[in-house]
């Protein structure tokens, strides 16, 4: 049998903790976003950018943007930030008064997978 001692059993627990506390703040959430879920806008805004709470795998993260009736308006170019990869953005062209909805879909560097949406609106 082994005995340990009282400070290394103490040690041990922390690391544990520590350990499960890093792997369980791991998964990546939407933080916050611009334009804003339930924001009126008076102009077009030029992108839609989403903030997460981790770090996003670039090759599976995606984010685009469709118009009332479910036609899908972004630029295309989806992309996370290579210099913050907890940033995901899609360009959007001159938008008319309307509403509009975001669509995301999240694979962070954990595997974990997160989706979502929200609309904004343009009312001049």
């Amino acid at each position: 049998m082994t005995v340990v001692s009282p400070s290394r059993a103490l040690v041990l627990v922390c690391v544990a903790l520590a350990l499960a506390a890093a792997s369980a703040g791991a998964h990546a959430f939407l933080d916050r976003a611009e334009p804003r879920g339930g924001s009126t806008l008076k102009t077009s805004p030029p992108r839609v950018r989403l903030w997460f709470t981790g770090a996003l795998e670039p090759a599976y993260s995606r984010v685009h943007v469709v118009n009332a009736i479910g036609e899908r308006i972004d630029a295309g170019d989806s992309y996370v930030d290579p210099m913050n990869r907890e940033l995901l953005t899609v360009s959007l062209p001159a938008l008319s008064p309307g509403a509009y909805k975001v669509v995301w879909r999240i694979l962070s560097v954990d595997t974990h997978v997160s989706e979502g949406t929200f609309i904004f609106r343009i009312n001049r």
